[in-house]
């Protein structure tokens, strides 16, 4: 049977108003108790209330997340990094799926946010327009994006131009001049600023090194493992004097897409050509795809973090940059000459 409040502190030995300040993660209390309760907490199988501690404090003990859609290697990953961190503080995680471009976006902003009940919200890879953004601010919440950035919200991502300076850094440096994009809008909803922001950072990379954009290879692959599949099977049918050393993936479901399109055309890589990507999908580690890293999960738990000090009346400042890393794997090498 679940333990309560005064069993934690009996084991503790802490009065049952420290040990429900610390469930909380009250900043009044010190980071070693906190931690301490909470260890006692799952070991007896405590379970907080919600609806009591907000009763107590005038709070729902929860917390909205809004998703273009559920079903996408990054909105998961990032879902877990903020249940994870939800959770932790004794919080409810609510979710609000858009269901893509044929969901009912409207019914979403104009009724369910208002109605249910959160503390805050957090916006995976979404733009608000005038009405949305208007109705979300009926409600007052402290609110934050992750994913590319979105006028007057705070934003916890990468830094997209410099992920695509590193991408291009990396084949430049190993002698790719010739290289293609794939890039295009996401079709299920995604933040629209990531597309451009990537396909402007590769423009940007490739010319300050003194490399050609060719309109005919930025290609359309519309964020999506088919995308890729089907701008790379365009690219690969073309003159082959004329193709490309090199393919550059503003995503690795799109990269991965394009590795099966080589595969089908009967193409190596790298030897007939490179690919790679941004983000650090798992199944890219399975087939040897390099890739400029970022981390969801931490992403989701720092939007978290973020949200929740701000309820508690912390600061709402900018966030840095979410960190990420060139990982160097098989299917980059020298173009052959």
């Amino acid at each position: 049977m679940p333990m309560g409040i005064q069993e934690i502190a009996t084991v503790t030995g802490l009065s049952k108003s420290t040990v429900s300040r610390a469930l909380r993660g009250m900043p009044t209390v010190a980071d070693a108790t906190i931690d301490q309760v909470r260890r006692v907490a799952d070991e007896l199988g405590y379970v907080p209330s919600s609806a009591a501690a907000g009763l107590a404090t005038g709070r729902q003990r929860a917390v909205g997340v809004v998703v273009p859609v559920i079903d996408r290697w990054f909105y998961v990953r990032a879902l877990g990094g903020i249940d994870a961190e939800l959770r932790r503080a004794g919080y409810d995680l609510v979710l609000y799926n858009l269901g893509g471009p044929g969901g009912d976006r409207g019914r979403a902003f104009r009724r369910s946010m208002l109605r249910h009940r959160v503390d805050g919200l957090v916006l995976l890879s979404l733009v608000l327009d005038e009405t949305e953004r208007a109705e979300l601010e009926l409600t007052r919440h402290p609110m934050i994006v992750i994913g590319g950035p979105a006028p007057g919200l705070r934003n916890v991502g990468v830094d997209d131009l410099a992920v695509t300076e590193t991408a291009i850094g990396h084949l430049a440096g190993l002698g790719h001049r010739e290289v293609a994009y794939l890039g295009g809008q996401d079709e299920d909803g995604m933040n629209v600023a990531v597309p451009y922001l990537r396909r402007d950072g590769f423009a940007d990379a490739m010319r300050v090194r003194g490399l050609d954009v060719r309109e005919d290879r930025l290609l359309d692959g519309r964020f999506s493992f088919a995308g890729g599949v089907a701008a790379g099977a365009d690219l690969f049918a073309r003159d082959p004097t004329d193709r490309p050393t090199a393919v550059f993936c503003a995503s690795d479901e799109m990269a991965l897409g394009v590795l099966l399109a080589a595969s089908r055309a009967g193409l190596s890589v790298p030897g007939d050509v490179s690919v790679m990507g941004i983000d650090g999908h798992e199944y890219g580690a399975v087939v040897g795809l390099t890739t400029v890293a970022q981390d969801p999960e931490a992403q989701g738990r720092a939007a978290a973090r973020a949200v929740l000090a701000e309820v508690d009346g912390g600061s709402a400042g900018p966030l840095p940059a979410a960190p990420a890393e060139l990982v160097v794997r098989t299917s980059t090498a020298a173009p052959r000459r």
